[in-house]
């Protein structure tokens, strides 16, 4: 009895969302960023540069993001399954995220509190070096900013029945949109270290190496704090989408007697939705017949229903 009920009624809890081609640009990413941050800092150091080094700093901690990242697709996998977690694992994509948006904000004030000294103190630079070094370094960040670009602008494309007001933009990889903007705050960077080596070089403006470094912590924080918001609210179940949550209502009560008196909408990934909708209602209509009603119109990956009759 119990197991035809299961097969009848239960339901998996396998909310994540397909990694596989993710994790592999990542692991391929994490390899050339680790060789060229070895190289970077080795060479920044050597040459005296504030720029090729913080460029450098900024490749180390998004190596270290990186490995977090590739760690998330494997835990997620692993424990797919696990009933220990009620909703399913997730929202650990999600949390890399966070623990990515953490170290992008720790870096960009490294780079100020650096910068700000060698402002005041500018140091000797070995100019060619030191530009030859920041153009490999670019070259390397915008091959691996490409190779995530695609992933991280599509792969949340497939069908969903949301309403035209949802936000879909947000069905976002959280673990490979940190990845993508580790990549493309090495990528600024490296553009800044090579411009204020260049005006060293032949304006002798020693200033722009470290200014250069203050300039690219600002826009990095500000990446920084986008992608802890995003990550936040949903590790934090704050409410969903308001246009969906109306669209939950107008059509439960659309036979102009039932009413919803209570609602609960939240992410259980970024691209999952989950429900409890209460419903006072005095027809004979069960749970499954709401439903029924609310899936016709929206795609959630959890629902559940309370009636109350009235």
């Amino acid at each position: 009895m119990r197991e035809q009920a299961v097969e009848k009624w239960g339901h998996t809890h396998h909310f994540a969302i397909d990694t596989a081609q993710s994790e592999k640009k990542v692991t391929i990413v994490f390899a050339i960023t680790t060789l060229t941050m070895v190289i970077e800092i080795v060479a920044g150091t050597w040459f005296g540069s504030m720029a090729l080094l913080a460029d450098g700093w900024h490749m180390f901690t998004h190596s270290a993001a990186f490995a977090v990242s590739i760690f998330v697709y494997w835990y997620s996998k692993k424990h797919r399954s696990n009933r220990e977690y009620s909703f399913g694992v997730g929202k650990v994509n999600t949390l890399g995220g966070f623990a990515s948006a953490v170290a992008l904000g720790t870096v960009a004030l490294m780079m100020i509190v650096e910068s700000v000294s060698r402002l005041f103190s500018p140091q000797a630079i070995r100019f060619d070096e030191a530009i030859g070094v920041a153009i490999i370094g670019l070259i390397v960040n915008v091959v691996s900013a490409v190779l995530l670009h695609d992933n991280h602008h599509h792969h949340g494309q497939e069908h969903h029945k949301h309403t035209d007001e949802d936000h879909s933009h947000d069905h976002h990889d959280h673990n490979l949109k940190a990845a993508y903007f580790h990549v493309l705050a090495d990528t600024l960077t490296s553009v800044f270290a090579i411009v204020a080596l260049v005006s060293g070089k032949y304006f002798n403006w020693l200033w722009a190496d470290a200014l250069m470094g203050i300039v690219g912590a600002i826009i990095i924080t500000k990446w920084a704090y986008k992608l802890l918001t995003d990550s936040s609210n949903i590790l934090l179940d704050k409410a969903a989408s308001e246009p969906i949550a109306n669209k939950i209502v107008s059509c439960t009560e659309e036979d102009g007697v039932s009413v919803v008196t209570d609602l609960h909408l939240w992410k259980l990934s970024s691209k999952h939705l989950s429900a409890i909708v209460s419903v006072a209602t005095p027809l004979e209509k069960t749970p499954d017949d709401f439903k029924d009603i609310i899936r016709r119109h929206i795609d959630l990956s959890h629902l559940t229903i309370e009636v109350n009759k009235i």
